[in-house]
């Protein structure tokens, strides 16, 4: 079985749309998204919409379910005093233009996905098996690895929010972080799809990033109101 992930959208539905399309013509059986469908980009509701339309199941990011259930705050992590103000004034944008229909689709999205292939038994989530809006780098400790995979009975975990797509085998243990479809923040600005194949009880893993036209979502930020600053993160990916 090969199965694409797609790893926080957020609002980003040309991205969307070359990562579908590329996870079709590598034929994939299933795809899943990890959620954080808004948030950045203009489209949260256009996201949601291809999502339903093309059948893919999802899980509950920390965005969508604050904006859903109207918070005061994101659940983000910021590393300096601009990006915790350009991220309020994002936020608040998206949870004023997403729709009813949106907002109750976020909020019904299921904290994690489980599933059995070939005897490996999967779970997919947003960001850790409790909690989800921690951040877990790559460059965690094993001992945090080994700590998370006792929070869940599983062979392979998949996962995002941090927008770093990698993989780490642990003691048996596969972990996959998808990265980002709409937000790369690893200085590739193509959006990441993870293409995740497993038979005869190996698992593969391909990270593969997908052009699009990244400037014509650059200027439809701009011309949406949000701020110019997530253009231009999105064009430097970070």
């Amino acid at each position: 079985m090969k199965f694409a992930i797609f790893g926080d959208i957020h609002g980003n539905i040309e991205a969307l749309k070359a990562a579908y399309a590329a996870a079709v013509s590598r034929g994939a059986d299933k795809m899943y998204h990890i959620g954080d469908l808004g948030g950045y980009a203009p489209f949260v509701n256009e996201v949601v919409d291809f999502l339903i339309a093309h059948n893919i199941e999802g899980v509950q990011g920390n965005y969508d379910e604050t904006v859903a259930n109207d918070r005061e705050h994101c659940g983000c992590k910021y590393e300096d005093p601009i990006q915790a103000e350009m991220a309020a004034l994002g936020f608040e944008w998206t949870k004023k233009h997403a729709s009813s229909n949106s907002k109750e689709h976020m909020r019904n999205l299921p904290f994690e996905i489980r599933l059995t292939v070939d005897g490996r038994k999967i779970i997919i989530f947003h960001a850790s098996p409790k909690k989800n809006n921690l951040y877990w780098y790559e460059d965690r400790p094993e001992k945090f690895f080994r700590e998370m995979s006792e929070k869940a009975d599983a062979d392979v975990f998949i996962y995002g929010h941090t927008h770093r797509p990698y993989r780490k085998d642990i003691e048996g243990k596969i972990f996959i972080n998808a990265g980002s479809v709409g937000k790369p923040k690893d200085g590739d600005s193509r959006a990441c799809v993870t293409l995740v194949e497993i038979a005869g009880g190996d698992v593969r893993t391909e990270f593969l990033r997908v052009s699009y036209d990244v400037e014509k979502t650059a200027l439809a930020i701009i011309e949406s109101g949000l701020p110019p600053y997530f253009a231009e993160k999105l064009r430097q990916a970070k």
